[in-house]
C-alpha cells in the first residue's frame, strides 16, 4: 500500500469514529429529551390528581346530617321524599318541561333558617342513589359554610374559577370518602363575590354542568332570595330552587317576596325547616314538611 493509500484509510478510519460519536451524542441527547418528557408527563399528571376530601360521617352523624348507617331514622324518610320530587323533575316525567332540571338552587328568603343544612342532607340523600352522582356546589360566596359545616379546610374553589385563577372546573371540584358525592368549595371570599354570580362566566358554568354529567344533580347552596340581587340572576339558570321556610319564624310576605321574581319556568319547592314536634320525637327539632308546585 501507497504512504497515499494508507493516509487516505487512516483519515477514514478517523471520520468513522467522529461519526459514531456524534450519532452517540444524539442518541444521548434524544434518550435525555425523551426522559425530561416522561417526567414532565408524570409531574402534569401528579399536579391534576387531587387530594381527596374525607368527611368525619361519625361526626357528622352526630350531629344530624343524614350519614347512611343501615338504621331507619326519619330524617332519612323525610329527605327521600324531597329527592324524589326533584329526581322526576330532573330525569323522569317532570324533566320534558324543565330546562337545566338537574340544576337545584337551596336558598331561602333571610339568613339562618337553614339553608345549608337542608343543602347538605340533600345532598348525601341523592348520593345514596345506585344509578345517580350528585355535586355540591357552595355558591354563597359572601357567607360559605358548606366547609365548615362539613369539618373541612377551605379550599380554592368557585370564586378562583370566575375570576379566572383555575381555568379548568376539575381544578375546583373534589371528591370525597362518600361515594357519589363531589363538591366545589366557594373559594377565598373577594369583594366582588356578588358580581362574579351574575357574571357570564357564571351562566356558562352552570350551562357546562348540566349538559357535561347527564346523570348528575348539581344542588347550589346559594345565598339568601332577599337583599341579594344577584341570586335572583342565579337562580334563573337554574331548572328548580328549594326554598328553606323556618316555622314560626319565616313571615309570609317574605316568602311571597323570594319566591315571586323566580322565573316562572323554575320549579319551585318550599322545605318547611326546624318544625316542632312533640318531644317523643328526637329528631323534633330538625322536622321537615315538603309542598312542591310548578309556577
Amino acid at each position: 500500500m501507497s504512504t497515499i493509500e494508507k493516509a487516505l484509510a487512516k483519515q477514514k478510519k478517523r471520520n468513522d469514529s467522529l461519526d459514531s460519536n456524534e450519532i452517540e451524542a444524539k442518541e444521548d441527547a434524544a434518550s435525555s429529551n425523551i426522559s425530561t418528557k416522561d417526567n414532565d408527563i408524570n409531574a402534569s399528571v401528579t399536579a391534576s390528581v387531587k387530594e381527596q376530601l374525607n368527611l368525619d360521617t361519625q361526626d357528622l352523624s352526630e350531629r344530624g346530617f343524614l350519614i347512611d348507617t343501615g338504621s331507619r331514622k326519619s330524617i332519612k324518610d323525610e329527605f327521600r321524599q324531597i329527592k324524589r320530587k326533584l329526581l322526576n323533575n330532573a330525569f323522569g316525567a317532570g324533566s320534558k318541561m324543565l330546562t337545566n332540571g338537574n340544576l337545584v338552587m337551596v336558598s331561602s328568603s333571610k339568613p339562618n333558617e337553614g339553608k345549608t343544612f337542608v343543602s347538605i342532607n340533600l345532598a348525601l340523600s341523592i348520593a345514596l342513589e345506585q344509578d345517580k352522582t350528585v355535586l355540591l356546589i357552595d355558591a354563597d360566596v359572601l357567607r360559605p359554610s358548606v366547609n365548615r359545616e362539613l369539618g373541612l379546610d377551605s379550599k380554592p374553589g368557585l370564586i378562583e374559577y370566575l375570576l379566572g385563577e383555575k381555568t379548568d372546573i376539575s381544578e375546583i371540584l373534589y371528591s370525597t370518602n362518600i361515594n357519589k358525592l363531589k363538591l366545589i368549595p366557594a373559594g377565598e371570599p373577594h369583594h366582588l363575590s356578588n358580581e362574579l354570580l351574575a357574571s357570564d362566566k357564571m351562566a356558562s358554568l352552570a350551562q357546562e354542568l348540566a349538559n357535561r354529567y347527564p346523570d348528575r344533580i348539581v344542588i347550589f347552596d346559594c345565598p339568601p332570595l332577599i337583599g341579594v340581587t344577584e341570586t335572583l340572576v342565579l337562580a334563573n339558570l337554574m331548572g328548580q330552587a328549594l326554598v328553606v321556610v323556618e316555622e314560626s319564624k319565616t313571615k309570609l310576605a317574605d316568602i311571597k317576596q323570594a319566591t315571586e321574581s323566580i322565573n316562572e319556568n323554575v320549579a319551585v319547592g318550599l322545605v318547611l325547616n326546624k318544625a316542632t314536634r312533640s318531644h317523643q320525637d328526637m329528631y323534633g327539632y330538625y322536622g321537615y314538611g315538603y309542598g312542591y308546585n310548578a309556577k
